[in-house]
This record gives C-alpha cells, structure tokens and sequence, in this order.
C-alpha cells in the first residue's frame, strides 16, 4: 500500500466535511473507509511559507536514507543544527516528517500529493 499525503491549496471546507461524511458512512455500514490522509493551505504563500526549498531538500534527504537523529540529518545537509531542528518541528506539524520512539525522524509518506489550482473557485 503506497502512503500519500494529500496537499491542498484553497480547498473548500465542504469538500474536507464530504470526505469526513463519507468515511463515517462506510464505517456506519461496516466497511473500512479508504485512508486519506491530507492538509490544506489558504493559499500559496502559506504553502510556501511552509514548504520552503530548504524543507523540500531536507524531506528529499530523509526519504532517500531513512530514519536518523536530527542531528545527523543536520550534517548530511550541510546546515546548522537549531534551523534543521526548527524545520523539522514546522514540518512535524504539518504531518510531512514523524518521530520515531528513538526520537530519529523520517517521511512516514511514500508520496506528497500537491494539488494547487490555477484560478480561484467561486463559492
């Protein structure tokens, strides 16, 4: 099974609740709900903001070798520890990085899904 992770920009409220509805009725009739497992951002520069270069390399290093403490993972990309260390926390909020029990951190995800429209939605 391929573990996705879902990144939105500008997704309306009501396409979250109707995946959250769905899920709820498959579970109602005793069926397993497809996992989804997504974020969603306002807009672009949130995302950006978020997602900066240096944490697209960052995340390109983790999953390319694995698990490993923040501090090595530091080494491994030339930078100083305390901004890997910062990036690893904004980048843990958004579900993108895990900790492991050890405390080493990974990419729980085989794929990122980015999805970013071209032209605003009307409501």
């Amino acid at each position: 099974m391929t573990h996705v992770l879902h990144i939105k920009v500008g997704e309306p409220v009501e396409a979250s609740l109707a995946r959250a509805r769905h899920s709820m009725e498959a579970l109602e009739r005793g069926q397993t709900p497809d996992a989804y497992f997504g974020i969603g951002f306002a807009d672009l520069p949130q995302l950006l903001s978020t997602f900066t270069p240096r944490r697209w390399e960052l995340l390109k290093c983790l999953s390319e070798r694995g698990p490993m403490a923040v501090a090595e993972l530091a080494r491994a990309l030339g930078r100083d520890y305390k901004n890997v260390h910062g990036d690893i926390a904004a980048l843990s909020a958004w579900m993108a990085v895990a900790r492991d029990a050890d405390g080493r951190v990974s990419v729980p995800w085989d794929e990122l899904d980015l999805r970013v429209p071209l032209q605003h939605q009307a409501a």
